[in-house]
């Protein structure tokens, strides 16, 4: 097969053009293969062993080669062993003691009152220094590809995590007092909590949402109804709350990775409420939670089917006036995509374009790409070819795994040693709220967009030409989070290489999520914000940050008076749904698709 040129990529190739090169799908052959693959990636959860042993084949062999950095770390593991020995003897001879080594300021498994008395503070430095000893031995060596040095220092970091004192309760002062206090009945309630968890994995079962966070009713209630449905989306448009509207609406586009409700959470903090109150007219993409059945769906459907059918129906209901367009995570890297296309072919019906969190480049797209290599996203092809789909489950495996000692094993300890309940709040019904991907979209997004960065490289097509992001030329409101590690804010940033427009960027305090939700009157809330006028010369992102004046507060009422200055005139707000022909017949919001499972 002739490779073709980015310049003459036929409709054939669409969004991703990257699909890889494999026998006739109906080979009994490719067959056997797959499923031997399948079978393989299923038994490890999705986890390519052969990337794993590869990682670690290319450490040990550069380190081999190198006996100045093998004489280096024996000197620290000394070094390490020295700090360790004269604070043990400081401790037993009960003078002061000052710790050699400090955790991390994310770290908080050591932070309980006991840590500091022996022998718990002994194993606790033990601990450390081997952490740090193992840093530096994963830390970056020429000849060594850095995103395996990054890999080998996140594959240890997982191992000892695993093997933390403060995981077991002979080595955990805080579990030890607790057993005393309870004689042993945090033990009883932890057992109960452990067999619910396994018998929860077991089944696959989906528990029920806690009470005070029912969906519709807690959750996702801002008043609305679904004025459109297709079979990817429902759209929801929000009953306004004001006698004058602005012109322009607002169509939001959340990932098809989450439920959309994460931007409608609890009354206090739903981004669409605000919204509302501020006088504008909000629509909703709320996705389906895809099946087996729709594995053949792919990112031209999610973006015909889902963004431009979004639109057309928009256009419908609120006529004459163009629309502010949202996208939040995928979504909105998605939107950069269809925004360019629709430029491209002339067509001018968006008002602006705001990207949340959202990434066009995915170069340094943070601890995801630790994931991601031709044989991690083989492996999960394989998965989703014998499931249709990637499942919920595995979805939730890789941000867990991410953050696992907050995430895994802090939660152990409390669930199982402690015998403490999780408490929920709005964010945590939320996020186990948890969606599927069907195979196609999946696996070209993995590689079209993640693993070959065909998008800012300008090897993305659309309809058989390439995607260009200078193609955008609407107002553009970009926001990233300081602690995001699914779409690392320089990331985020990047928006300004491609485009030349009209852009203003935000950076805000908090991660993925919590950072976007970050409604007024959020306490400890700062961000930054700056302006960049079309055809600007380009700003670094740290000589950015260096530049930009931090402001108290949530940033919420800067993109409000940001639309607010990008609106035309104000109306009367439109009917819903247009007062088209059965609109009536579809629910009332937050819809039907949002309670898929």
């Amino acid at each position: 097969m002739t490779e073709l040129s980015p310049d003459k990529l036929t409709s054939d190739d669409q969004a991703s053009a990257s699909e890889p090169r494999q026998k006739a799908p109906g080979h009994p052959y490719e067959k056997l293969d797959r499923a031997m693959r399948a079978a393989l990636a299923r038994a490890t959860a999705g986890v390519s062993p052969h990337s794993i042993m590869a990682t670690w084949l290319d450490w040990a062999l550069h380190l081999s080669r190198s006996p100045g950095r093998q004489i280096e770390l024996s000197e620290r593991a000394a070094r390490d062993a020295v700090k360790l020995w004269i604070y043990a003897n400081e401790l037993a001879a009960g003078t002061e003691a000052i710790p050699p080594f400090e955790t991390r300021a994310q770290d908080h498994r050591f932070s309980a009152q006991g840590w500091q008395k022996a022998p718990f503070s002994f194993w606790q430095q033990a601990f450390l220094s081997t952490q740090d000893w193992w840093q530096a031995a994963t830390d970056q060596m020429p000849g060594i590809a850095p995103r395996d040095a990054e890999r080998a220092q996140f594959q240890i970091r997982q191992a000892l995590d695993l093997i933390s004192p403060s995981n077991f309760p002979w080595s955990n002062p805080e579990i030890i007092s607790r057993t005393i206090q309870t004689r042993g009945k945090n033990l009883v309630e932890g057992s109960a909590h452990f067999l619910e968890d396994l018998a929860h994995t077991a089944t696959q079962g989906r528990e029920p949402a806690p009470e005070g966070y029912q969906v519709g009713k807690d959750l996702a209630a801002t008043p609305g109804r679904v004025v459109f449905r297709n079979t990817l989306f429902e759209l929801i448009q929000y009953t306004p709350t004001s006698k004058k509207v602005h012109a322009e609406p607002i169509l939001f586009v959340p990932a098809w990775i989450m439920k959309y409700y994460v931007l409608d959470l609890s009354p206090e903090n739903s981004m669409v409420r605000y919204l509302v109150d501020q006088g504008f007219t909000v629509f909703m993409v709320s996705w389906i939670n895809p099946t087996a059945d729709q594995a053949d769906l792919s990112l031209e459907d999610y973006r015909l089917k889902g963004i431009m059918a979004a639109i057309d129906a928009v256009e419908k209901i609120v006529q004459g006036q163009k629309i502010h367009a949202n996208g939040y995570c995928l979504g909105g890297t998605l939107l950069a995509i269809a925004a360019a296309v629709m430029q491209r072919d002339g067509d001018d019906r968006l008002a602006s374009v705001t990207l949340m969190a959202a990434q066009v480049d995915f170069a340094e797209a943070g601890e995801l790409l630790l994931f991601i290599d031709d044989s991690q996203v083989a492996f999960v092809e394989d998965l989703m070819w014998l499931q249709g789909c990637l499942d919920r489950p595995q979805m939730t495996r890789t941000f867990t795994t991410i953050r696992a000692e907050d995430l895994i094993y802090a939660r152990a300890v409390r669930r199982y040693f402690l015998g403490e309940d999780d408490l929920p709040t709005d964010l945590t019904v939320w996020n186990n709220d948890t969606t599927r991907m069907p195979a196609r979209m999946h696996s070209e997004y993995l590689r079209g967009l993640f693993l070959e960065n065909r998008l800012s490289a300008g090897r993305f097509a659309v309809e058989g030409r390439i995607v260009a992001l200078k193609d955008i030329r609407v107002p553009m409101f970009v926001v990233g989070t300081e602690s995001d590690h699914i779409a690392p804010w320089r990331s985020v940033y990047k928006i300004r290489l491609f485009t030349d427009g009209e852009l203003s960027f935000v950076l805000t305090n908090g991660g993925h999520n919590g950072g976007i939700l970050s409604e007024p009157g959020h306490k400890h809330r700062h961000y930054r914000q700056g302006h960049r006028a079309a055809d600007a010369l380009y700003t670094p992102p740290d000589e950015w940050l260096e530049a930009s004046e931090v402001q108290q507060g949530s940033w919420w009422p800067a993109m409000a008076d940001w639309l607010k200055d990008h609106s035309t005139d104000e109306t009367t707000p439109p009917p819903m749904g247009g007062k088209r022909r059965g609109v009536d017949k579809l629910p009332r919001a937050p819809g039907s698709y949002v309670h898929q499972t």
